[in-house]
């Protein structure tokens, strides 16, 4: 017998309305921020924050875990950091003459790692090791991390000392980046209005099952061939930008993006239609979702970073100029 609570998209749109309202509860403004992170975590995907100090990014992560009931843990990367603070290590107990497996903090639902490029390399590779893998080896002893598994990594643009740059193909290992802007002069005074008697505690709506099954969902999601079709174009066009009559970025872009974009794409066009209570993906959920699966996958040249071009101007260009033909799937085609 199937006690399923998600019968209809009716049902799972009234979820979803929920959890945006105790996000919201809690987190002022950065409405984009929330619907990324949704996006990231029923896509089964990892999310990259870049900002400032200040703009709730934690905060953010620590109140999607609550609303989700999902285990949280924080990691602040420094530059002593050791692969084991993350994920564990044997220990040798004197008492008992044996060694004993301590696992890290990463055995959690919902890991925020902050700042992670204060960390050297072999720190970030551990993190991402366990991001890709699911599980962790200790001693011979695999151990699998907890389902669902969502990491939320943070890194701040303009600290320059004691910082690592993360190689490419660890940036590629992340499904979108998001970049938070300062909130306007009316969320600020929102902010400041709720801080002044007590911080908003925000409540559970879903338990970790009922996130699995619209994680489920959310892969049943139907895509037409056309918006397939858009997704890899958007992605062949920072590869070979003339073809889509964009030969002037052939000189900004050193290196396109990977396969994996394209993948991502239609991931995150699959999870934002599942937000949209709809059945399937349209073109403009794959243009909705493409600066943020874009932008940390793009190399950019000498010649490009000399004139302050940055992957956004390059994404937009590549957005206004490549056309999209979607055919209307079935008005009546159910989750499958």
């Amino acid at each position: 017998m199937n006690h399923s609570p998600y019968t209809n998209d009716v049902a799972v749109a009234r979820t979803f309305e929920q959890v945006f309202f105790e996000l919201r509860r809690v987190i002022v403004g950065q409405t984009r921020l929330l619907e990324r992170m949704l996006v990231g975590l029923l896509s089964r995907g990892h999310c990259l924050l870049e900002s400032v100090p200040g703009l709730a990014k934690t905060l953010a992560a620590e109140t999607l875990a609550t609303v989700v009931g999902g285990s949280f843990a924080r990691i602040q990367f420094t530059p002593d950091l050791l692969p084991s603070d993350i994920v564990g290590t044997r220990i040798y107990r004197g008492s008992t003459e044996k060694f004993d497996v301590e696992l890290g903090p990463a055995f959690v639902n919902f890991l925020l790692t902050d700042e992670i490029n204060r960390a050297p390399a072999k720190v970030q590779s551990a993190l991402l090791e366990v991001m890709a893998e699911q599980q962790i080896t200790i001693g011979g002893v695999t151990y699998p991390v907890p389902r669902p598994f969502f990491v939320v990594a943070t890194q701040n643009p303009i600290e320059s000392e004691g910082v690592y740059q993360m190689p490419e193909a660890q940036r590629d290992r992340f499904m979108m980046k998001i970049v938070l802007s300062h909130p306007s002069q009316t969320e600020e005074l929102e902010i400041l209005d709720r801080m002044a008697v007590s911080a908003p505690v925000p409540s559970q709506v879903i338990d970790l099952h009922e996130l699995v099954e619209l994680q489920q969902r959310a892969d049943a999601i139907f895509v037409d061939r056309s918006v397939a079709q858009y997704a890899v174009d958007l992605v062949q066009a920072t590869r070979t930008p003339a073809q889509f009559g964009l030969a002037d970025l052939t000189t900004s872009i050193g290196l396109g993006a990977s396969p994996r974009a394209t993948l991502n794409l239609v991931r995150g066009a699959k999870a934002i239609a599942l937000l949209r209570a709809r059945n399937y993906t349209t073109p403009q959920d794959v243009f909705d979702v493409a600066p943020e699966v874009l932008r940390h996958r793009l190399m950019l040249t000498y010649d490009a970073l000399a004139q302050d071009i940055t992957p956004d101007h390059i994404i937009n260009r590549i957005l206004s100029s490549v056309p999209a033909t979607w055919v209307s799937p079935k008005p009546n085609d159910p989750f499958r």
